[in-house]
């Protein structure tokens, strides 16, 4: 239950949350539009096509930048609070610091659900909408027409190289291709032009060099056509950039799924995002702690010196973040790891400012 004081905590936290994303996402979409709006009168894009285009943007802005609204939201009325000195009637009334909390966890949960939802069922599909705009308007988030050096492994026993692949002719160049067995190459293949047949889902090389082997017997043929079954179709060599974040949860697991079951390497990234829609919204918990701890008591400096401690740390948890990720992708660190360090680092120092704060 919830009493009057929870409620005057909570109005402020909720109020001043909202405030703070306004504020924050009306100077994004003012930065975003210096940036664009040469793109926006080149291809002459209709007022409603780009308030469409906002419409898509501000979740996203909001999403990234989530751990700084949450902080700065917290720091801002409760170093407000304890400049009128209201926290400390509100402990003379022989209210524990721990039941002051009740409040900061019941808005931070709220804040924590619906941006797990928001993750999972809501920013994926506006993503969609706004990486198409800018794939079509402003020119990132483009998918490559002609690709180098593509390196695929199919499965455990087939692997297949271009050196390049153009999308326009659908062509490939230089092919090699490889069929193990165990430690033992069994077919090893170079093509020096392909094509891929959608209709017989073949690929024909042409100019072909074939060498197979079977053990103690090793043969070779060069013939002008060859026709291969692999499990793979040009649109899979063509990745377009950011795709991670328009699949939807259930199609990011489809898709982690086939890739596996194909023996993919490097999907770190499809992981990472994965588990960053769940482990991101908990960190509504541990700033909020950390935030409501640090601003509780007046200081000297007031609402500044608290703003500039709320940002900074706010911006370390986001660098940490990025840095846990960076190995995950680059090095061997577990996705699922990656992206609960942070949340696990901050609530240790959450548990220790706490347990300070309480004396």
């Amino acid at each position: 239950m919830l009493n009057k004081i929870d409620k005057y905590i909570l109005k402020n936290f909720l109020l001043t949350f909202l405030v703070c994303i306004l504020l924050f996402t009306i100077i994004a979409v003012v930065i975003d539009t210096t940036e664009k709006v040469q793109d926006f009168m080149k291809h002459k894009v209709s007022f409603y096509e780009i308030l469409i285009y906002f419409r898509n943007f501000i979740p996203h802005i909001v999403a990234l930048l989530f751990p700084i609204f949450i902080f700065v939201s917290v720091i801002l009325f409760t170093s407000r609070m304890a400049g009128k000195s209201e926290f400390v009637a509100i402990l003379s009334t022989g209210m524990e610091f721990k039941r002051m909390m009740r409040p900061y966890f019941v808005g931070a949960g709220l804040i924590c659900f619906m941006l797990l939802l928001a993750n999972h069922f809501v920013i994926p599909r506006t993503n969609k909408q706004r990486l198409d705009f800018e794939s079509k308007y402003t020119g990132s988030n483009r998918i490559e027409n002609n690709i180098k050096q593509t390196y695929l492994k199919l499965n455990d026993t087939q692997y297949v190289n271009f050196n390049s692949f153009r999308r326009t002719s659908n062509m490939g160049y230089g092919l090699n291709y490889h069929l193990l067995k165990g430690n033992l190459l069994k077919e090893k293949i170079y093509a020096a032009r392909t094509s891929y047949d959608s209709i017989k889902k073949e690929w024909i090389l042409f100019d072909v060099k074939r060498r197979v082997n079977n053990g103690i017997k090793e043969s070779f043929e060069q013939k002008a056509e060859h026709r291969l079954t692999l499990d793979l179709e040009p649109g899979e060599l063509f990745q377009e950039r950011k795709a991670r974040e328009h699949m939807s949860t259930s199609e990011l697991n489809a898709f982690l799924d086939r890739e596996r079951s194909k023996g993919r390497q490097g999907l770190s990234e499809y992981e990472l995002e994965k588990h960053r829609r769940s482990s991101s919204p908990f960190s509504a918990f541990i700033l909020s702690i950390i935030g409501a701890c640090i601003a509780h008591k007046k200081v000297r400096g007031g609402n500044g010196m608290h703003l500039a401690l709320g940002l900074i740390i706010s911006a370390a948890y986001i660098v940490f973040m990025q840095f846990s990720t960076t190995f995950a992708v680059k090095g061997n660190l577990s996705p699922l790891l990656a992206v609960w360090i942070p949340n696990i680092v901050f609530a240790v120092v959450a548990l220790f400012i706490y347990q300070r704060a309480k004396r």
